[in-house]
């Protein structure tokens, strides 16, 4: 084998044997091991992130994880770990429904963190139980609706309605009403025989801390995540279960929060001051949020349209 060619090729294929033996190998290795997992009887309590801002895009990698753990056999119990602002309005009430699917088949705690405020509390609400720390902030039952100005654009339409992007002002605030009905509807249907408050302090959308947010009977006891995640796994039943972590929030989702530009360089949403303002886009938003956003527009609170 003096010739170079012939050298460069059996280099070649004993190298390829390496790497197939190697192959082999870890495969023995990993198979067994996949097979035990798949095949043994392990339970688990799953905790779940939402450390977020709540955007389409993050409700949606939320809701799909919260499907996939109700669908899970080996998962008997999940744990929302909260600690967010809350987003939008729309994006609030499908993760209120994801977690309320995932109630009706599996105990679901919550864990809240530094807040579980607005459509981050609208999330957590179907949850059998709530912790809280002392300084845990939850509540912020409401809707707020920011929107254009009504002066002259510089655009044309073709009809009234389409400079209001699809309403009128009547049906902005039959909107705004309807959402915040449905909210509050929520906090009454799922926490009501442990609220020590009315329907229409509910509606005042106040805040509270930790230990008065158990009194008013918006949480259900002070702990940590920790005392969560025993609690969920006693209501599964538990004796002996492995706690497994998620977060899903997407690099997609973090992009948007951050303010960045996607790949085609088009803006995404900026997340400090006004979470929901669209470059050169003056639209009508309702956010289910702590807080008012900056450089929007508030048009009115609700109770000068109706009551609770």
């Amino acid at each position: 084998m003096n010739n170079p060619i012939d050298r460069r090729v059996a280099t070649a294929l004993q190298s390829y044997t390496v790497l197939a033996v190697i192959a082999v190998l870890v495969g023995a290795a990993v198979v067994p091991y996949a097979a035990a997992v798949a095949e043994g009887d392990e339970q688990y309590v799953a905790v779940v992130n939402i450390d977020e801002t709540i955007t389409s895009a993050s409700s949606q990698d939320t809701i799909q994880t919260l499907r996939e753990l109700r669908g899970n056999e080996s998962v008997e119990a999940v744990v929302l770990r909260v600690s967010s602002p809350g987003g939008s309005a729309a994006s609030s009430e499908s993760m209120y429904l994801a977690v309320k699917r995932l109630a009706a088949e599996k105990p679901v705690y919550t864990s809240v963190d530094q807040y579980a405020a607005s459509g981050a509390y609208y999330t957590a609400v179907p949850s059998d139980r709530i912790y809280v720390t002392p300084a845990s902030i939850v509540g912020h039952v409401g809707v707020i609706g920011t929107a254009p100005s009504d002066g002259l654009s510089s655009a044309a339409t073709t009809g009234p309605d389409k400079a209001h992007q699809g309403m009128t002002r009547d049906e902005y605030f039959a909107s705004l009403e309807s959402m915040k009905r449905s909210f509050v509807g929520a906090v009454m249907t799922e926490r009501g025989d442990r609220l020590e408050v009315s329907r229409e302090t509910v509606a005042e959308a106040s805040v509270y801390n930790g230990g008065r947010a158990v009194q008013t009977g918006y949480a259900d006891e002070v702990g940590g995540l920790e005392a969560a995640i025993a609690g969920a796994a006693d209501a599964a039943g538990l004796s002996e279960y492995q706690v497994v972590y998620h977060n899903p929030a997407s690099a997609q989702g973090l992009l948007v929060l951050s303010g960045g530009s996607g790949a085609d360089g088009s803006a995404a949403v900026a997340a400090d001051g006004a979470p929901y303002t669209f470059r050169g886009v003056d639209s009508v938003h309702f956010l289910m949020i702590y807080g008012t956003p900056e450089d929007q527009r508030v048009v009115a609170n609700t109770t000068a349209t109706g009551g609770a």
